[in-house]
């Protein structure tokens, strides 16, 4: 089992792609590649993370849920409506989660923390909701997906600095 980690989906939301610039010609195929690039990295024997801001409806939830591989647990973030975090298909739900992960401490949230529990033990802080638009800070890391090629990513290649090994833009250029 791998455990990946992803944030800022925005599944559905026409926002993200002038808000944030996404590089997408509509809604439909910023979702199609971002199933896809999901499903590439992950397996079904695979955990993912996800550190909110899932979808811009929360109806579509479940189904979309169904669709991407892996035992999916969330986070919730400022755009998580109550019916997304019920929504069948999570394993589990919360705010802020403290994980130990192949000798890593790790401190989760939507929200990037300025100091973090552990901070100056090692922990790592991994995070959503910035879209890659914040100053890099030691030990902590934007694993939304505007940061992360579109793809959820894991814990050593975010230490190791490196892409997760999809193509790096949404045209396949």
């Amino acid at each position: 089992m791998t455990v990946f980690f992803t944030a800022d989906t925005h599944f559905g939301d026409h926002r993200t792609l002038n808000i944030w610039r996404r590089p997408f010609a509509d809604v439909a195929a910023m979702d199609a590649l971002l199933v896809e690039r999901w499903n590439t990295v992950v397996t079904d024997a695979d955990e993912v993370w996800h550190l909110g801001d899932v979808a811009r409806r929360a109806a579509d939830v479940p189904a979309l849920l169904a669709r991407l591989k892996g035992t999916k647990h969330l986070l919730r973030g400022n755009n998580d409506p109550p019916d997304t975090a019920s929504a069948a298909g999570w394993a589990s739900v919360g705010d802020y989660a403290e994980l130990d992960l192949d000798g890593h401490r790790l401190v989760l949230c939507h929200y990037a923390f300025r100091v973090w529990n552990g901070q100056h033990r090692g922990a790592i802080n991994l995070h959503g909701h910035s879209h890659g638009r914040l100053k890099p800070v030691p030990r902590q890391f934007d694993v939304g997906v505007d940061a992360r090629d579109y793809a959820p990513v894991t814990l050593d290649r975010l230490i190791a600095g490196t892409r997760q090994g999809v193509a790096p833009s949404p045209d396949g250029a």
